[in-house]
């Protein structure tokens, strides 16, 4: 990364990605197809299916986004869902509600007594085996580690993970989402201090494809805490996903 790079973090991400969500069925569809590609052939989390899209019953109740590279012909790098509470059951468990059924510590939060349409979880995060080439990293659909920040001499950012977790956020803003859930690696939380965001550990652990912490965030905090050198990667993705999502539907 240069030095200009280092210090316009938007403009380093415009160079290398785009990011839009995914409102239309062939977008949809190259979502799907990463994640069978990454899920079911490359992680075998999932069985492989002769459509070669990976889908659940979630699905239908959920929203995605699609990373990009920026070049032409551009080509999917990765991809991110947001589970949105089932507005046939509103009250119906989101899927680390089930996972961590046992483990959530309900004296910090229940999800079940808050707003169903406010709170959504982050899932299905996927990045393509060719964006995952460092070791220790093949057995993971998305990684994030210190070296990926670099440091003062040498700055880097992980433009991927990050591109991915912001674009969930500003999805999430566009429907009045305030408190996201995730089922995280145990090191995220130090990994995302380092961008002003705090996120909440709300359980014990559980073991779901590895080790896996429940964690919340809370969205306005987020967008608000982020630190000075990340807001310009906001800035575009925020831009870059209002400019595509065509079905949101804002809540007052």
């Amino acid at each position: 990364m240069s030095l200009f790079e280092a210090f316009n973090l938007g403009q380093g991400f415009r160079k290398y990605f785009r990011i839009e969500a995914a409102s239309s069925t062939e977008v949809r569809d190259e979502v799907f197809r990463v994640r069978h590609e990454v899920y079911c052939e490359e992680l075998g989390f999932e069985p492989v299916r002769p459509d070669r899209r990976e889908t659940d019953a979630y699905d239908a109740h959920s929203i995605h986004c699609l990373l990009r590279t920026s070049n032409e012909p551009s080509h999917p790098v990765g991809c991110a869902r947001l589970v949105l509470a089932d507005p046939r059951d509103p009250t119906a468990p989101l899927p680390f509600e089930k996972a961590c059924a046992a483990t959530l510590d309900r004296s910090i939060i229940d999800p079940s007594k808050l707003h169903r349409g406010k709170i959504a979880e982050v899932s299905r995060l996927a990045v393509r085996s060719h964006f995952r080439r460092r070791k220790g990293e093949k057995q993971t659909p998305v990684a994030l580690q210190d070296e990926d920040f670099g440091s003062t001499e040498q700055p880097r950012f992980p433009y991927i993970p990050i591109g991915l977790y912001l674009g969930a956020v500003a999805m999430a803003k566009r429907r009045g989402i305030e408190t996201l859930f995730v089922l995280t690696e145990p090191r995220l939380q130090s990994h995302f201090a380092k961008l002003g965001v705090k996120i909440e550990q709300i359980g014990g652990p559980v073991e779901h494809r590895g080790t896996r912490i429940p964690s919340m965030m809370d969205v306005n905090a987020i967008i608000k805490g982020l630190r000075f050198l990340v807001k310009p990667v906001w800035s575009v993705v925020q831009e870059e996903i209002a400019a595509t999502d065509t079905e949101a539907q804002r809540t007052s």
